[in-house]
């Protein structure tokens, strides 16, 4: 008896042991689980975010570049409009500089300047700062122009003038231009060539009425234009001198 209570008592005795050491190991897995679930919650959450933030990365850089090959088609056009500009500037300047002379040279390459006498001229006029011909004065420039078919040996000599107000320098600029306007319309609808146009901006330097009132204003902002000829038996005005500015 004694020997089969000792027995059963060994085994009691490891059974409890057993049982301890199976408690205690649950314990310490559940403490590891409970310790090491929110790492791992952690750690997908940061994996996810970080997916995230690539795909967000990839697309901002996506878009980017199609940004940048947009804007840089966008300025290899602008480029080539602006060269396509400036060649046609530079050709328009070259016609414009060939399709006229200059009235100070008018004396140097036209001998015998007393013998021109003028036979017909026109003085058109312009709105404030405007360098645009208007009907009327387009009508008054054909009045000249039909002379034109029958005129022999003749030059055009071209006179822009401006009121007072404005600068010296704006304003010859200004009377420029719209000596240059009346060349353009002469020039394209009576076939003058380039050679017969002497043109010349003289600003406010020469006024025609006075420039106190509106009425007197309005006369100086002018261009004037006369044909000269040098033909025989032609009859007019005799001109002596060019006006220079």
């Amino acid at each position: 008896m004694n020997r089969i209570a000792k027995t059963s008592q060994h085994t009691a005795i490891l059974l409890g042991a057993a049982s301890l050491l199976l408690t205690a190991g649950c314990s310490t897995k559940n403490y590891v689980r409970s310790q090491t679930a929110p790492i791992v919650q952690k750690t997908n959450e940061l994996d996810d975010a970080t997916a995230a933030n690539n795909r967000a990365i990839q697309s901002t850089n996506e878009r980017a570049q199609t940004g940048i090959q947009q804007a840089q088609q966008s300025a290899n056009t602008a480029t080539q409009n602006a060269t396509s500009a400036t060649q046609a500037a530079t050709q328009a300047q070259g016609s414009a500089q060939e399709a006229v002379n200059r009235a100070d040279s008018l004396a140097s390459v036209i001998a015998n300047l007393d013998n021109y006498k003028q036979i017909g001229d026109v003085s058109v006029t312009f709105a404030f700062d405007k360098s645009v011909l208007t009907k009327s004065d387009k009508e008054q420039l054909d009045g000249l122009g039909a002379q034109l078919t029958s005129a022999k040996s003749y030059i055009l000599e071209v006179t822009g003038g401006t009121d007072s107000v404005g600068n010296a320098e704006y304003n010859y600029q200004l009377s420029q231009r719209r000596a240059e306007a009346v060349v353009q319309y002469l020039a394209a609808k009576f076939n003058v060539a380039p050679h017969k146009f002497y043109l010349i901006g003289i600003g406010k330097d020469q006024e025609v009425a006075t420039n106190k009132t509106a009425a007197g204003r309005a006369q100086n902002r002018r261009v004037q234009v006369q044909i000269l000829s040098n033909a025989a038996g032609v009859t007019g005005t005799a001109v002596s001198q060019v006006t220079n500015p």
